[in-house]
């Protein structure tokens, strides 16, 4: 199966992306992802390509659409926090509200355009998602395009869609699979669009309550993959009609957790119990690294603990100031991020690497199975191609980010995107 993009300026130029949440670069095989082995093999393809940091889903959608790290367009991780009153609150990012609430508290979502609005005037940008909410809205968190999720389905300017409009599926395996049935037969042959976003929750879903390479996983890879070929197979019938340039890749990949930590515990137990309850200090976990935020005198405080948190087993690395900045990662409330311990050990599939969870509060830890959100090896590798006879075969010859998706198809379809933090590759 090779999709041949024929050269005809009468036909419309436009997008489709597919991400894979939680597929990681390892795991693309002909054993178990044939369709997206051969794309990598035969299309352009980005071998050295990153997670953006913290490698989380969120934040990951957030960097794809607006090309930008996080410390430009604001969305710091799965949880961050927001000053309110003079109290550090830490939040759940997933929540369909916290775009409401994030707007309420400053003044705005996110700080620089996203590809819809960008695309607003030309065409416009759908997505169909089955992530969480919040990875969902935060392709397009002020209504510029349409965004469909179990949570609520919106059109241009928040219209609500419903009945049939609405995509009601399950957060599940079987909704990735109704998802992309109806991505196919409703948006494919649609010139409605110059962009258009399939976002799956597998195999990232799975691999938070299955351990890496269980029989479990594999399912979900080889279900993953056949999604990935209908979309293929549908772009490709179409391919007299449209000049589509089709992305495929994924946000980030996944680790095993082996032990986990409550960092902000630790932090009352080392001194900062009343800082703490005040909420002059937060934590925000990302699965396998934190974000520690401070305000006032109890900055200084949590920077003085610092050297004596990093003996501890838990703490990998501990990054603040420049090293911090150099991840793409700034907040004025920012003090520190931690990046967990990661151990030469193997799960019993094999799977080598285990890595400590950061306690959230939300849930118990399931010790075992695949987490993410820190600067592993795995978690932070990615896959990406671009399917278009313009990008050709072979390499990028340089290394690449979710950053850099967005100029590269922001350029494919002639529309400006200098002021990005990433660059196009490619054609």
């Amino acid at each position: 199966m090779v999709y041949h993009g024929l050269m005809n300026v009468s036909r419309p130029r436009r997008a489709i992306l597919i991400v894979c949440d939680g597929l990681g670069a390892e795991w693309v095989s002909e054993a178990h992802t044939p369709t997206l082995a051969r794309l990598l093999a035969g299309h352009f393809r980005a071998d050295d390509h990153r997670a953006v940091f913290p490698s989380v889903t969120r934040v990951s959608a957030a960097s794809i659409a607006t090309g930008c790290f996080p410390g430009r367009h604001g969305l710091e991780g799965n949880q961050m926090a927001l000053v309110e009153d003079g109290r550090i609150t830490v939040h759940n990012v997933g929540a369909p509200s916290f775009r409401q609430t994030m707007r309420r508290v400053t003044g705005r979502t996110l700080r620089v355009p996203t590809m819809a609005e960008r695309l607003a005037k030309s065409g416009g940008q759908v997505a169909y998602s089955n992530v969480s909410p919040g990875a969902a809205y935060f392709l397009d968190p002020d209504h510029f395009g349409t965004v469909l999720h179990r949570a609520g389905s919106f059109g241009p300017g928040g219209t609500s869609l419903t009945g049939d409009a609405h995509l009601d599926v399950s957060h599940d395996l079987d909704g990735d699979i109704e998802m992309t049935r109806r991505f196919c037969e409703e948006v494919v042959p649609s010139d409605g669009f110059r962009l258009a976003i399939l976002w799956l929750a597998n195999p990232d879903l799975t691999l938070h309550h299955d351990p890496l390479g269980s029989p479990a996983h594999i399912h979900a890879l080889e279900i993953t993959d056949r999604l990935v070929a209908q979309v293929v197979e549908t772009v490709a019938a179409h391919e007299q009609r449209f000049d589509t340039l089709l992305a495929v890749g994924s946000d980030h990949g996944h680790e095993t957790i082996g032990r986990s930590v409550h960092i902000g515990n630790w932090l009352a137990e080392n001194g900062l119990e009343r800082e703490r309850s005040e909420a002059r200090v937060g934590v925000a976990s990302q699965g396998t690294s934190a974000l520690i935020y401070a305000m006032g005198a109890a900055r200084a405080a949590v920077e003085d603990l610092l050297p004596k948190m990093h003996r501890e087993p838990w703490a990998g690395s501990i990054l603040t100031g420049e090293a911090l900045a150099a991840t793409g990662l700034t907040a004025d409330a920012l003090v520190a991020a931690v990046d967990t311990t990661r151990h030469d050990e193997r799960n019993d599939h094999g799977v080598a690497g285990t890595r400590w969870l950061v306690e959230d509060g939300e849930g118990t830890p399931e010790i075992g199975c695949g987490h993410h959100g820190g600067l592993g090896p795995a978690e932070t590798r990615p896959f990406l191609t671009f399917i278009h006879t313009a990008f050709g075969q072979g390499e990028a010859g340089r290394p690449t980010s979710l950053v850099d998706i967005a100029p590269t198809i922001l350029r494919f379809l002639g529309e400006a995107a200098g002021d990005m933090d990433g660059a196009p590759v490619g054609a």
